[in-house]
């Protein structure tokens, strides 16, 4: 072969694995199989634990992975506590007195750090934990892509911007999403993730005192029974996301947003005379393609702008640098 050739061949090689390198390329689904072998087993019988202690905590890990991947990717950068010299994103608006389940990934890294010390990541054991606890609820399963690690830093302003306030309109929604990576589909499929868990007082009152349009009024009767108007009373009460089957993963979401039952002003924006309007009414009456369209979300997601190779560091403890 002649020697331009060969040096274009190492310069196309050199561009696709600098490419690859900053990729969700290096991600596979058996990373850990020599190198931690027990790592499933280990990471499942954690999260079964704490989900029959607390149902709820099922929703919140799953919650964590979100927040996680959408502020500079899939890097646990949520993880690390705020110390005298940095700030994290833990009092982030859409983290502060709501991101929960922080002890629950200390447990199950702590367990993995027990069966393969010093090799799996906290940004992999949230993407677990994730998957973990849609299957324990009755969702998909699927194979996670692992081979992330961890951040060294975090950012409170990125998350801010970020993460999607409980207020968004449709727009915001799709831009948001858009951002890294994932479509409207994808956006609305990912939002079905609210057919678990329960939000807080403070994140609905709004809708349910001010709304009039797409509003069940007996829905919003019964929301405001533990709501009170007033800001600073009953901030931290609690409402399912689904009104009907709140601890089980199931497209009931899409029913209730169809039936103006939608408990954040964002959820029932995607079902309100816009874009998402046939994407929502697809999934409540196939579940099916709910649960199909949710786990291929789930994976792009977890692809995003991960760290890599020699990039980042696998923590010992989730919640500081090493």
């Amino acid at each position: 072969m002649a020697p331009s050739k060969i040096n274009a061949n190492i310069v196309l090689f050199l561009l696709v694995n600098l490419l690859i390198g900053s990729s969700s390329a290096q991600l596979s689904t058996n990373f850990y199989s020599k190198s931690c072998p027990k790592l499933y087993q280990t990471v499942k019988s954690t999260v079964q634990s704490a989900i029959n202690k607390e149902t709820r905590m099922g929703a919140s890990l799953l919650r964590l992975f979100f927040h996680d991947c959408f502020v500079n990717g899939c890097d646990g950068s949520l993880l690390l506590d705020d110390t005298s010299s940095f700030t994290g994103e833990k009092r982030a608006a859409a983290n502060v007195n709501s991101a929960r389940g922080f002890e629950v990934i200390d447990n199950i890294k702590s367990a993995v750090e027990k069966v393969c010390p010093g090799v799996v990541s906290c940004a992999d054991i949230l993407a677990v934990s994730a998957r973990d606890s849609v299957v324990i609820l009755g969702g998909p399963n699927w194979n996670v892509k692992l081979g992330r690690r961890d951040a060294r830093t975090a950012s409170q302003g990125a998350a801010n911007s970020s993460i999607p306030p409980p207020t968004s309109n449709l727009n915001r929604l799709i831009s948001s999403f858009s951002a890294v990576g994932l479509s409207t589909k994808d956006m609305v499929a990912l939002s079905g993730a609210h057919t678990i868990g329960q939000a807080r007082c403070t994140s609905f009152r709004s809708r349910i005192y001010n709304e009039t349009n797409n509003l069940d009024a007996s829905f919003a009767k019964t929301r405001q029974n533990n709501c009170p108007r007033n800001s600073g009373s009953g901030d931290n009460n609690l409402a399912p996301l689904d009104l009907q089957t709140p601890t089980k993963f199931d497209n009931n979401y899409f029913k209730n947003l169809v039936n103006k039952k939608g408990l954040l002003h964002s959820d029932q924006q995607l079902f309100n005379g816009g874009s998402a309007d046939s994407i929502v009414t697809s999934y409540s009456n196939n579940p099916s393609s709910f649960s199909s369209d949710f786990v291929t979300a789930m994976i792009k997601m977890g692809d995003n702008r991960p760290l890599t190779g020699s990039n980042g560091e696998i923590r010992k403890n989730c919640r500081r640098r090493n």
